[in-house]
């Protein structure tokens, strides 16, 4: 592949005068290395990896949040999620008014819905609850999926165990593997004669727990069984179920999936105009590879945000390159709003960087800052270099200093993924304007409540961190 020059272009085509199809297709806590264009040598992903060779890989892709329910929120924004009081929760579970993505918020689907987009999201929602939230009612036309942050699937229970399929906003009853339904329903709708373009959101909940492959029906069966005798954990969690190898089945049968799903775009004739996009709602977690990187889903060290991402266009954006330019999911955001001829609304200005010239008309890459807040740690990216500061105790995280938090931090990613090398001392005043900026940020945003976990007990307002 071929890597973008030190000018940060990529070699674009000028953008096209129709506007494009799109198709942004979602993993759930996949590793950074869990992909064979991304060094897995242990599963195997012929269709991501062709996908990679046919457009742009991303090296320095990441979610916009360490969690599952907050990326989600900023994904369908373009927001930061702690805009909205659902974007607090990690990740989102209680299950009340006030507490998801409401109707008046402008969102990726709604925009490109108002321009004259067929719009449709398959599998996991996790943006909020019925009677008060669902997909159909932020601009998704049609919905096939779930609406919790997990379910069986065979069994297509969610964490409490009531059953979590829906068509639109009506429960269903229909025996499958779970990643082979939407697999085989996105493929329908990409497929299916139109004149206009159209938006699809594949969300997938592989290879997330509990850990089932398409053989494991009676795994399935035994946590439905559990549910009956126990309630927390729950029992999706699988705690005593999985192994790598069950996992690369995981990644493995999502793969085939997209696979489905991409030759029913080229055989409807439209994956040249289709912009298609995939990444992961976060880092990996448990079973997943996220090596050379350190951290986990839930963590703003690099293998919690870092992700796998890949964007594929073939009548704007070459094929075979790389880039190392970091963007997370807002930028993805702001950018398909642009492609699909539509613009934000002014009222809720976007928080991601436009990527549309870089990709298509040869300009210089947008550098911009890239924000992340958890309850309990905050990450800052400039350029090469990122600020983290994180109020947990480290002193049992491998090389971390073996004091009690908070911790103020530098590193400079692009040549240590693991940060383990802190180079505060040697860039203070970069050190001091990233802290800055961090906090004017923060202080933007919803509070986190004094309640939840990780928040100093004397913090009742934003301040700097400590």
């Amino acid at each position: 592949m071929a890597t973008a020059g030190g000018t940060g272009t990529v070699a674009g085509g000028g953008r096209p005068p129709e506007p494009p199809n799109i198709l942004f297709i979602l993993a759930d806590d996949l590793g950074w290395a869990d992909l064979g264009c991304y060094g897995s040598t242990e599963i195997r992903t012929p269709n991501l990896d062709r996908l990679a060779a046919a457009g742009l890989l991303f090296r320095h892709g990441y979610a916009c949040s360490p969690w599952c329910s907050s990326t989600r929120i900023g994904l369908y924004t373009g927001r930061y999620p702690t805009r909205l009081q659902a974007g607090l929760e990690e990740p989102l579970t209680t299950r009340a008014e006030g507490n998801g993505i409401p109707a008046d918020q402008p969102t990726l689907s709604s925009l490109l819905l108002a321009a004259g987009y067929e719009t449709a999201m398959f599998g996991k929602w996790h943006c909020g609850w019925l009677p008060w939230y669902s997909p159909l009612r932020i601009g998704f036309q049609s919905f096939y999926g779930n609406f919790d942050g997990a379910i069986d699937y065979f069994e297509h229970l969610n964490t409490t165990g009531e059953a979590d399929l829906y068509e639109g906003e009506t429960p269903v009853e229909e025996a499958g593997y779970y990643t082979s339904l939407i697999s085989d329903r996105a493929a329908e709708f990409v497929a299916a004669d139109r004149t206009g373009p159209f938006y699809a959101q594949l969300n997938y909940t592989a290879p997330h727990w509990p850990w089932e492959s398409s053989g494991d029906r009676d795994v399935g069966a035994e946590i439905r069984r559990r549910f009956s005798r126990q309630s927390v954990p729950t029992p999706l969690i699988h705690p005593d179920g999985g192994s790598l190898a069950k996992y690369a089945e995981l990644v493995e049968e999502m793969d085939a999936g997209i696979g489905r799903v991409l030759a029913a775009l080229a055989a409807a004739g439209r994956a040249e105009q289709t912009i298609v996009v995939f990444t992961s709602d976060n880092g990996g977690e448990r079973w997943s590879k996220n090596w050379p990187l350190v951290g986990e889903k839930g963590d703003l060290a690099e293998g919690g945000i870092r992700v796998p991402l890949i964007l594929r266009w073939p009548a704007a954006v070459a094929s075979g390159q790389v880039t190392d330019e970091a963007v997370h999911t807002l930028d993805l955001t702001a950018t398909l709003i642009d492609a699909g001829g539509t613009a934000s609304d002014e009222r809720y200005p976007l928080d991601g960087v436009n990527l549309l010239p870089w990709l298509v008309d040869g300009a210089d890459f947008p550098e911009h800052d890239l924000f992340w807040r958890t309850s309990n740690q905050g990450a800052l990216r400039r350029g090469r270099y990122k600020y983290l500061f994180d109020r947990r105790d480290r002193s049992v995280l491998g090389n971390w200093p073996r004091r009690p938090g908070p911790f103020h931090l530098l590193y400079d990613v692009t040549v240590d993924g693991r940060e383990q090398a802190d180079i505060a001392d040697h860039h203070p005043e970069l050190l001091d304007d990233l802290r800055t900026t961090w906090t004017r940020i923060d202080a933007e945003l919803l509070t986190f409540p004094p309640e939840h976990p990780g928040v100093p007990e004397t913090t009742a307002e934003h301040s700097e961190p400590d």
